[in-house]
């Protein structure tokens, strides 16, 4: 009974949050000033915002319709369709429903797999999160980064940037905030480059 009400909660949650986004994506939470402003950085069309807040909702939902487990245990970032998905799960089975999953949703284009079968510890994911925040705030405040376009998952000390870099010099300068962070081991990108196509690149 608690389960069932728990799952309940969680899915009005996030399509509550979905509603709010698609019906007034920056709006929603700044003001109209701030949103333009955000909006004139902001690489993607609002459409493709809305559509990539609906790709995250629907698998965040489906994941938690498979189980618990993978709802806590997979990352998902989206952008123009693409799809990252990280985490370290039980078993190789969770690894490929993620995928299924993901590869089910609609309007997605590509599946990033990132997702390893595994354990860690909660010590491991508070430093993770730490070097998360810790990036966040360095690609913000450096002005000659659009800090909007980038998403950032940290998973066993590994950072996974998700997005859209204005060149190449803009992400390699991310890529080298990121080797700065302390406790970063490596450093994988998924971000598209506006001037030189994809870029997937280890470090």
């Amino acid at each position: 009974m608690f389960r069932s009400a728990f799952r309940g909660f969680v899915v009005a949650s996030l399509i509550a949050a979905s509603a709010a986004g698609l019906s007034g994506c920056a709006g929603a939470v700044l003001g109209a000033g701030a949103a333009a402003g955000v909006a004139a950085f902001e690489e993607r069309p609002l459409r493709t915002i809305a559509t990539d807040t609906k790709i995250a909702t629907q698998l965040r939902v489906a994941l938690l319709e498979e189980s618990e487990r993978h709802f806590a245990k997979v990352g998902i970032e989206v952008f123009e369709g693409r799809v990252l998905l990280t985490g370290i799960v039980d078993s190789e089975k969770m690894r490929a429903d993620a995928v299924r999953l993901a590869w089910k949703t609609e309007n997605v284009k590509e599946v990033l797999n990132e997702v390893f079968v595994g354990s860690g510890s909660l010590m491991d994911t508070a430093k993770d999160s730490w070097i998360t925040a810790r990036l966040t705030t360095k690609i913000a405040v450096d002005k000659d980064v659009l800090a909007i376009n980038y998403a950032i998952e940290t998973v066993g000390a590994t950072v996974y940037l998700m997005g859209i870099a204005q060149d190449q010099a803009e992400l390699d300068r991310v890529i080298a905030h990121a080797r700065e962070v302390s406790y970063v081991r490596k450093v994988i990108s998924h971000v598209r480059v506006k001037t030189a196509g994809a870029a997937g690149a280890a470090s």
